[in-house]
């Protein structure tokens, strides 16, 4: 009898099967034999202490990597009739929904602990999820990530900004580069800058001191269970500043280094602790910049630079 895996997703229809990492666990699930069900954060019920969710089943036809690029079928998959289920039917739930984390999506989080572990796995955990706000975690690693502050106090922010010459202001929940801005020291809208940032410093904000390697390129590591497993150089285009794909970086094929092992190795026990299974990190220059927890992103990436099927090393975890 199959096996049951469920996957908490944006629309599938707005997935892009040849960039999204969902898409390619969904399609190595499939491989190893489970029956591939989706759902959305929208879908979810609680009734007599239960969760279930309204649920479709979904067979792929899997992409194919032909001269270096992801070939898409068309229809890529085939959905059949939805049924209302218990999420304690499946085998694994995986929460894949995408940023930004609202309250819709925290809501969501509250309904999947009551999934029971005995069953059940739940990915990543809940509680996990709640806990892991992408850019604050790394804080819990002083020893490999760069200077960091965070608040919304604007005279501290130009302090840091002051002493470190360049620095680097981020949203505490941002997505896929949004918000993320450059401060230089001397800069006439530096003050303009920080207090839109801050909405007048009523909301705290990461800046951390401005990295140099950045030009050379963001890693981006994928971790199993506390494992590096792959990785992915994210490089800045044109006069792009940021390497992430949302904003135009090139990809490019990359070593993990001794260095990011050691930064692996520091954050290993927290996610484990966590229940961080799969794990995106973000690496400059030896540091650690953030720890992407809700739907890390690379694997078709990494797999089209290197030959290799990341997913479905996951899966053999997962199912074995």
């Amino acid at each position: 009898m199959a096996v049951d895996i469920a996957f908490i997703i944006d629309p599938i229809a707005s997935l892009d099967p040849g960039h999204d990492t969902s898409v390619a666990l969904m399609e190595a699930a499939q491989a190893a034999g489970a029956q591939v069900w989706v759902t959305e954060i929208s879908q979810l019920l609680i009734r007599e202490g239960q969760v279930w969710a309204a649920v479709t089943p979904i067979q792929l036809s899997p992409v194919q990597l032909v001269s270096g690029q992801w070939q898409i079928p068309q229809p890529w998959f085939q959905a059949g009739a939805v049924e209302w289920r218990p999420l304690n039917t499946f085998r694994a739930v995986w929460m894949r929904k995408d940023p930004p984390v609202n309250t819709a999506y925290l809501y969501a989080t509250y309904c999947l602990d009551f999934v029971d572990p005995q069953t059940t796995l739940v990915l990543n955990s809940p509680a996990g999820l709640r806990h892991a706000n992408e850019k604050m975690y790394a804080l819990q690693f002083p020893s490999v990530i760069p200077k960091t502050i965070v608040t919304g106090d604007k005279q501290r922010i130009r302090e840091f900004v002051q002493q470190q010459g360049m620095a680097v202001l981020k949203p505490l929940g941002g997505k896929a580069g949004e918000g993320i801005l450059f401060l230089r020291a001397g800069d006439r809208n530096l003050n303009s800058m920080i207090e839109i940032s801050t909405q007048r410093g009523q909301l705290p904000v990461m800046v951390q001191e401005y990295l140099p390697a950045a030009k050379e390129g963001d890693k981006r590591i994928i971790l199993l269970n506390g494992e590096p497993i792959g990785a992915v150089n994210r490089i800045p285009t044109g006069d792009e500043f940021r390497g992430n794909m949302a904003a135009g970086g090139q990809v490019a094929a990359v070593e993990i280094t001794e260095r990011d092992r050691q930064i692996c190795q520091t954050l290993a026990p927290a996610l484990q602790r966590d229940g961080l299974y799969f794990v995106g990190i973000d690496v400059i220059g030896g540091y650690l910049t953030e720890v992407n927890v809700t739907s890390p992103t690379g694997v078709r990436e990494i797999d089209r630079l290197n030959g290799t099927c990341l997913a479905r090393r996951v899966m053999a975890w997962l199912l074995g």
